[in-house]
């Protein structure tokens, strides 16, 4: 997900974020310690308001965007919808009201079936392929579940079609939009690729620990998976090379024993990272493959110093390698390797990109991103038009291959008039050829260009670092800033409000002697704190060459549940006069009366992204 906005009002004084460039970040002078604004975890966005009166309204609302997951031919839209104990007042039991309004605009005009919910939703509209849901209930208690909703589209076969959009006016980008989808269907019957896999890993020291215990675990289940047809081979590296065999092995039970028991002795290593050879090796090894899948599997937690030389090196070698040559799928563990070195690296080979700053997730989210891999059902996928067409820019320089576990969505820009028809082509499991028919379909309704913002922001920003392109950074900067998307380019700032300090307006403000009016303050506009910078980055070789281990790297801050149990018990029984409100997507602010939750115009766009908004409404002791 990635967090837009947030606004808080009070009687007095209103909060608000927005997103400046990093030239006009170095002017601001009030900068936010750690712990009042920022990622308190990577799931859970946190703002400090200071000074809040006991008794005090709290208006707050927060907006995010987040993708909905898939799985089975099935989405589901999960939202943060359960809060602890300690935020239903113990004073007195006061009835409270829920309620959810859910609107869904799926850009597919038939087969759409609403499969579950976890709380119950009534239809209140139905029209092609817009619904609307609502539920209300009179609580005592704050609801324990979060809200989930799924829903699927009722076909067997691989399908997709083009969205198309008119840019908004606030676009500096005046070219119009288009985003093309294809779905894998139902039906698991599809023959997927046989595969050989080649497995990269980095076992520098700072891998050290759950890093690469979870990594090994991952790759374990992951060869378990393959079939006796499919072959493997295992990479591991640091300032030197290990293989775990000279050529590919077989996926039989007896291989991947003696490759986990090999995997398992493998420890960490001091010495610096080198990517570039154990990445050759691999390729070389997956180089003469013909009726297969080759995939490359790159893991690390560090950055090197020639990775736009890597990045250009594989172009060369994919280009020229003709149909079905090795996909480079990349995984980053940590926010000193480079995201968009990894993302770059993945795009040049038709792979997948994934990454976690958060050591619990790396087993669950590798695992992923290797059964994504696994399950492809279509890959060398062209379409014509983009090649024809010089009018046409696609932001991703090659498409990837369609996995069964996951959708496929392509963005990019065009100009002048888009082709009537269109084509997807592929090669199947079996080696067959495929070809689709793509239906093109204006969009109505569907906010497109906020709704690939994130995609769209990630790929022109791995683009602008490889080509180091000022004019391509500039470009992801303003997009940043209009969609409220968090980008490399644009730091995040509290702006806040006095609503009752007119009286300098009215006594005709500061009397100031003939002074330069450029330095003259406005004594109404609003304070600005620059918070702490919310981007990942672009790699710390330092740290890699130090081999420290990720999350070392930041301040430690105050554990989520200890800062919410403080906060409550500051504030429970007799309201002290002042405290500190914090808002938190996770969970409720900390009024010690009564609080009520609206989630209102949950919007879910071309089936597998979505645009949340949530308004979370806190209520003081007079209990309205």
């Amino acid at each position: 997900g990635s967090i837009l906005g947030v606004e808080v009002d009070l009687p007095k004084k209103s909060y608000s974020t927005e997103l400046v460039g990093l030239e006009e970040s170095k002017c601001i002078e009030k900068i936010a310690r750690p712990q009042d604004g920022g990622f308190m975890k990577p799931h859970i966005f946190m703002l400090t308001i200071p000074q809040v009166d006991g008794g005090t309204n709290i208006s707050i609302k927060l907006r995010w965007s987040q993708k909905l997951l898939y799985n089975d031919g099935q989405f589901t839209l999960t939202v943060p919808f359960s809060f602890p104990e300690y935020v239903t007042p113990a004073v007195r039991k006061i009835s409270k009201k829920e309620k959810i309004q859910l609107n869904v605009n799926s850009g597919i005009v038939t087969g759409i079936l609403c499969k579950a919910t976890s709380h119950p939703l009534k239809e209140t509209k139905r029209h092609a392929e817009k619904f609307s849901f609502l539920y209300e209930s009179e609580v005592l208690t704050w609801s324990k579940t979060d809200f989930s909703f799924s829903y699927s589209v009722s076909s067997s076969n691989m399908f997709g079609g083009v969205l198309l959009q008119s840019p908004p006016l606030y676009d500096h980008d005046q070219r119009d939009m288009f985003c093309l989808y294809l779905l894998p269907g139902s039906q698991k019957s599809t023959e997927v690729f046989k595969k050989e896999v080649v497995f990269v890993i980095d076992i520098t020291d700072s891998m050290q620990g759950r890093p690469l215990e979870s990594t090994k675990n991952a790759i374990s289940s992951a060869m378990s998976k393959l079939c006796p047809e499919d072959s493997f081979n295992i990479i591991t590296f640091s300032s030197e090379t290990s293989l775990f065999s000279t050529s590919m092995e077989l996926a039989s039970k007896e291989a991947i024993e003696r490759a986990t028991t090999w995997l398992s002795t493998k420890s960490t290593v001091e010495g610096s990272t080198c990517i570039s050879i154990p990445l050759e090796h691999a390729y070389e090894m997956l180089s003469n493959t013909s009726g297969s899948l080759p995939m490359i599997f790159l893991i690390t937690d560090g950055a090197v110093e020639d990775e736009r030389n890597i990045c250009d090196q594989m172009k060369k070698r994919l280009k020229n390698s003709g149909s079905l040559c090795p996909r480079i799928h990349t995984f980053g563990i940590g926010s000193f390797c480079n995201h968009y070195f990894l993302r770059m690296l993945a795009m040049i080979g038709r792979g997948e990109f994934d990454a976690v700053c958060d050591l619990d997730l790396i087993d669950n989210r590798i695992q992923k991103l290797f059964s994504n891999a696994f399950s492809t059902v279509l890959a060398d996928i062209t379409v014509d038009a983009f090649n024809d067409h010089e009018q046409i820019e696609v932001y991703s320089s090659c498409i990837p291959d369609l996995s069964f576990e996951s959708p496929l969505t392509i963005c990019g820009r065009y100009e002048g008039s888009f082709p009537d028809t269109l084509k997807a082509k592929g090669v199947l499991g079996d080696l067959s050829s495929f070809v689709m028919d793509l239906k093109i379909v204006r969009a109505k309704d569907i906010p497109l260009d906020r709704v690939l913002a994130r995609q769209e922001i990630d790929l022109l920003t791995a683009q602008a670092w490889l080509s180091e392109n000022k004019q391509l950074e500039q470009k992801v900067a303003q997009l940043s800033k209009v969609t409220c998307n968090i980008s490399e380019y644009t730091r995040m700032v509290l702006l806040e409000k006095n609503k009752i300090d007119k009286a300098i307006e009215s006594s005709g403000a500061q009397k100031v002697k003939k002074t330069d009016p450029h330095k003259i303050k406005d004594p109404l506009a609003p304070r600005k704190t620059l918070l702490q910078s919310l981007s990942v980055g672009f790699g710390d070789q330092t740290a890699t060459a130090k081999n420290i281990r990720p999350g070392f790297e930041q301040p430690k801050l105050p554990d989520a549940a200890e800062v919410f149990l403080k906060a409550t018990s500051n504030c429970c029984g007799q309201m002290c006069n002042r405290c500190c409100c914090m808002c938190c997507i996770q969970c409720c602010s900390k009024m010690n009366d009564q609080c009520a939750i609206v989630l209102t115009q949950i919007f879910t766009a071309l089936a597998f992204i979505g645009c949340i908004e949530c308004c979370t409404l806190c209520c003081g002791q007079d209990g309205q």
